[in-house]
């Protein structure tokens, strides 16, 4: 079944008339008599909209009880069961009452639409789930129901219902939105008109990036060549921390200014431990941005900053947004943070450091200790481990002297603890030494000298290097136990990606590779395999930049079996890594096969397909060619009768019936032979350079003069087409629009030029093709609708689009403004210029 279509009437604020509009245009459709239902429709109790509902079949509403209270809402399994053509549902980002079939009505809506009946449903602009922060702080409302800006986007059309806001006022003061006694509280706060102002603006910039997006996918479809704005790629770097949704959200309304800009989230693992952040809060945000458009990335890296920037280069990224550093005043001591470093070292990339409210409000949980540690960590633990000793002692013995030998060893025991905390397990022990050498110098009698009088000094001072010594053991096993952790989340992190990707049926390989190769940090991945085990290997996949082309040239090699093996330049990773690129080496082993399972299954279509064909064919030679044969033959016996006297006028009947008997037979074998040669491949277009008016008017030659009206400006360039698959092409168009025609009415045939391509418009005021079956005209023996049998085996327009492809074209069906078909054929035009042509007409009319 056919999904259903969806219209979305966008307002800037309550009161507009998105509801209005919806009405006014369930009327205009039940007048051209479809079949069309109210799902949901809430007036407000305003008058006009409440009269707008009358006339239209209102699907009853189904009833909740909620915590001692009725509330209605939408009755999607009625609205099912009915089937309508189209059904009204009114405010899309409505959050349902608790037990409801769904929890938002937009994903009823989805619900009807999979079930093949259109929608039309409105929305207001500060709803839509990207401009959440925004509207918040021009009108001081969080608006708790929302809609992601994806469902309102992949909507088939959205109408702007646009209102000043001193027009927008009125209608509130006349009482026309709210009641009476609320409207001078909404003037006053909501409605205010700088508000309004700024909410029509975000609407007017959110409507004109979607008609950008149309454009695009407009220009795609007639392959329209020609300068366009740079793509945006913003990457958002994520903590895990609660600024995230505030950076993927202003992320998104960067994004949304700009045509076909991406959002990359990327949250950096890091080798060393984990990071300060929760892994509820990270699926959250992914959740959001993946809502928004987006994509999440996990990528493993020892440096932020560094992996950020890595991150951002290797995906050509133009913009970076960070937020403020969470860190307090006094954290800024051991460094200038990632915000400071990356902005420093970006280079050509913006990076935009946005506020939130946690900034200098710390960073809650504190940074696991790893023990693989950084030059910085290890300087600093030699200098707490060695010259904080002495630094102590000066203190002790010039400032505070006689504080008793136990308590000058609990301080000296507190730099050894310190030292294994920064430096690790040898910074340690080398302060358990140092300190136990000044504590016998300076502070055990006899002071000054290694000499220690009293036996119980000996054994205190053996104990405190024994106890320093366990303290630096424990505390550097406590941060290898803690590294072990943190890879091993680090790995689930990212398997549970790799599944998650699995589950969601991505089969793109070069995708995983891109993945791979962003998570590692690689310079280039690719995936090897050969025939047998001693054939060539060969590339079956690879990213990044010059691949190895054997498994022994790379740094990093994963045999997935004895054909496979997924190779990895760049830099040599720990065996710890192994693990999970054994997890991405096995899943691209099952991308490869699921591709080519898929490519063996369209093979198996188009054998099918073929199949189908020929048994169409055999039916059309069993039917179509033997009506006309049957009428020849019959018209041919009659004049050979010797039993009939025929008169003049009765043979010339005869005759023509033999002559059009005889041109319907060439027309069909034809059109036979054309899809056989398109089926078999064997069409090779001769591509010239030429006038339109030199093919067209040849190709009009199969309809009466009358019937058709012909409009070539004389300034179109040449176009570079085959003259003979051109002229087939515009005569099957022609004949069919011809044969739909009313009775009376012309066919119009216009050419015009757009970018580097040339159309051939061939418009007819018949009874049109809906939107479902428009592609289902171009398929081989179809005939749209009551066609009756006879008139053609449904392969004129199947071929007339094989031969504009076959030239580079295309050949598409839109709808004829006031009613009927439009066929538009598409044609690249030539290099050169167009030659003077000064004797003849601008335009040629038939």
């Amino acid at each position: 079944m056919a999904r259903g279509t969806l219209r979305i009437y966008l307002g800037a604020a309550p009161g507009v008339g998105k509801t209005y509009a919806m009405l006014s245009e369930a009327h205009r459709r039940v007048e051209r008599g479809t079949d069309l239902v109210i799902g949901y429709v809430e007036h407000h109790t305003r008058p006009r909209t409440e009269v707008m509902m009358h006339g239209l079949e209102e699907i009853a509403r189904r009833e909740h009880d909620y915590r001692g209270t009725a509330f209605s809402e939408m009755d999607v399994d009625a609205v099912l069961r009915r089937a309508p053509e189209v059904a009204l549902v009114d405010e899309l980002a409505h959050t349902n009452v608790p037990g409801s079939r769904n929890a938002k009505r937009w994903q009823d809506v989805e619900e009807l639409l999979q079930a093949g009946i259109d929608v039309v449903s409105n929305v207001n602009i500060q709803h839509l789930e990207s401009l959440g922060d925004v509207v918040e702080s021009i009108t001081g409302v969080r608006q708790r129901e929302t809609v992601p800006d994806e469902v309102v986007r992949r909507a088939d059309q959205i109408e702007l219902v646009d209102m000043s806001p001193q027009s927008l006022r009125r209608r509130m003061a006349h009482g026309n939105i709210y009641a009476p006694d609320k409207v001078d509280a909404a003037l006053s706060n909501y409605f205010r008109p700088g508000n309004l102002t700024a909410l029509r603006e975000l609407a007017l910039l959110w409507t004109a990036d979607r008609v950008d997006e149309y454009l695009k996918e407009y220009r795609a479809e007639h392959r329209i060549s020609a300068a366009w704005q740079a793509r945006e790629r913003i990457v958002v770097g994520l903590t895990g921390g609660p600024e995230g949704r505030t950076l993927i959200r202003r992320a998104a309304r960067m994004a949304a200014k700009g045509s076909g800009s991406e959002i990359l989230a990327v949250h950096i693992v890091r080798s060393e431990g984990p990071v300060s952040g929760s892994a509820k809060e990270l699926a959250v945000q992914r959740t959001l941005v993946e809502d928004l458009g987006g994509s999440f990335h996990h990528v493993i890296g020892d440096e932020v900053p560094d992996a950020l920037l890595d991150f951002a280069r290797g995906a050509d990224a133009t913009q970076i947004v960070l937020g403020s550093s969470r860190r307090k005043t006094w954290q800024y001591a051991f460094g200038p943070g990632v915000g400071s470093t990356v902005a420093r070292e970006a280079g050509d990339i913006d990076v935009h450091i946005v506020s939130h409210e946690h900034v200098a409000k710390g960073r809650g949980l504190p940074a696991a200790r790893g023990a693989t540690l950084g030059r910085s960590r290890v300087v600093a633990g030699w200098l707490t481990g060695v010259a904080g000793p002495v630094l102590l002692a000066v203190v002790l013995t010039q400032w505070h002297p006689g504080m008793g030998q136990a308590t000058d060893m609990l301080l000296f025991l507190t730099l050894t603890v310190a030292a294994a905390l920064v430096g690790g397990l040898l910074p340690a022990l080398a302060s358990a030494v140092v300190g136990s050498l000044l504590l016998n110098y300076y502070f055990t009698r006899p002071t000054h000298s290694f000499t220690i009088a009293q036996p119980e000094n000996i054994i205190a001072i053996v104990i405190f290097v024994l106890v320093g010594a366990a303290v630096a053991s424990v505390v550097d096993l406590a941060a290898r136990r803690t590294q072990q952790a943190a890879r091993l989340r680090a790995e689930a992190e990212i398997l549970s990606h790799l599944a998650g990707s699995v589950l969601r049926g991505e089969s793109s390989l070069d995708a995983l590779l891109e993945r791979v190769r962003e998570t590692f940090g690689m310079d280039s991945v690719v995936l090897l395999e050969r025939e047998g085990e001693h054939g060539a290997w060969k590339c079956a996949a690879a990213v990044g930049g010059l691949p190895c082309v054997r498994p022994e040239d790379a740094d990093v090699e994963v045999a997935v079996n004895d054909r496979l093996s997924l190779a990895l330049l760049g830099r040599v990773l720990p065996a710890s890594d192994r693990r999970v690129l054994s997890a991405f080496a096995a899943q691209a082993a099952v991308v490869l096969d699921r591709k080519r399972l898929a490519d063996e299954a369209g093979r198996a279509r188009e054998l099918a397909e073929g199949n189908r064909i020929r048994t169409a064919l055999l039916a059309a030679v069993s039917h179509d060619l033997r009506t006309p044969l049957a009428g020849i033959k019959a018209s041919v016996s009659s004049l050979r009768s010797a039993d009939v006297a025929w008169s003049a006028e009765d043979e010339a009947e005869l005759l023509a019936g033999i002559e059009d008997g005889a041109d319907r037979l060439d027309h069909l074998v034809g059109n036979l032979l054309d899809m056989s040669r398109l089926q078999t491949g064997t069409v090779n277009p001769l591509i010239r350079e030429l006038d339109l008016d030199e093919v067209v008017p040849m190709a009009l030659g199969g309809v009466p003069e009358p019937s058709v009206t012909l409009d070539i400006p004389e300034t179109l360039p040449m176009v570079a087409v085959d003259p003979g698959l051109l002229e087939r092409s515009v005569a099957n168009v022609v004949e069919n629009a011809v044969k739909y025609s009313p009775p009376g009415a012309t066919v119009l045939v216009a050419a015009s030029a757009l970018g580097d391509r040339v159309e051939v418009r061939v418009a007819d005021r018949g009874p049109g093709v809906p939107d479902s079956a428009k592609e289902q005209i171009f398929e081989p023996f179809q005939r749209y609708g009551d066609a009756p049998r006879g008139t053609g085996v449904g392969l004129g327009l199947a071929v007339a689009r094989g031969f504009a492809e076959a030239m580079g074209g295309t050949l598409v069906a839109e709808d004829t403004p006031g009613g009927g078909l439009t066929m538009v054929l598409t044609v690249r035009a030539a290099a050169g210029g167009r030659p003077a042509r000064p004797d003849l007409p601008a335009t040629a009319t038939t």
